[in-house]
Parts: structure tokens; C-alpha cells; sequence
């Protein structure tokens, strides 16, 4: 159950990521709501990263949490922000994922 609160707490950190981006281009009320959604989302990643760390080691939690926002917020970027899907970049972000894999597994 820990490792699923683990994957959710790294899910908002993607959605914080999101929100983030997205109040770079808003302006105004619309600005608001995304700062509000980087709060909440922040704030709830942050608890669930907490509660996942009362059973897993934090020396584990940390740079899989960290690892599933680094990933989700590269994915993000290309899907909704029109940054670059070079070769360099799906590379890198594939053995981050193979580490974090690793990680588990050891």
C-alpha cells in the first residue's frame, strides 16, 4: 500500500510541475487557480511522500519520488510545452528510470 502512496506522492509532484508551468503563461484570475493547484498539489505530495516514509526506507522514497517527478515533469514538458524530444534526453531520462528500478530492486 505504501509503494502505491509512494507512486502518488511522485504523481503530484508531476502535477505541482504542471501547474507550475502552466502559470507562466496565464495572467490574471486565471493565474490564481494555477498557483492555487501548485499549492495543493505541493502540499499533498509532500504528505504522501511523509506517510510512504513510515515503512520504506527515506533513503528509498526520496529518489523514487524524486525520480517519478523528474520523469513525469520531462514527459510533461514535451507533451504540453512543446519542449524538444531529443535522443540525449529520452537516453538520460530512460537510465533514470532503469536506476530507479534498480533502486527498488536492491
Amino acid at each position: 500500500m505504501n509503494w502505491i502512496i509512494l507512486i502518488l506522492a511522485g504523481l503530484m509532484e508531476v502535477a505541482f510541475t504542471f501547474c507550475l508551468g502552466k502559470t507562466k503563461e496565464s495572467t490574471g484570475t486565471e493565474s490564481y487557480w494555477w498557483w492555487g493547484g501548485f499549492i495543493a498539489a505541493l502540499t499533498l505530495s509532500m504528505y504522501l511522500m511523509a506517510r510512504a516514509s513510515r515503512t520504506i526506507p527515506l533513503g528509498t522514497v526520496y529518489p523514487v519520488w524524486t525520480g517519478i517527478g523528474a520523469v513525469g515533469a520531462v514527459i510533461v514538458g514535451i507533451l504540453f510545452f512543446n519542449e524538444p524530444a531529443t535522443f540525449r534526453r529520452i537516453f538520460f531520462i530512460t537510465t533514470l528510470i532503469v536506476s530507479i528500478i534498480g533502486l527498488k530492486m536492491s
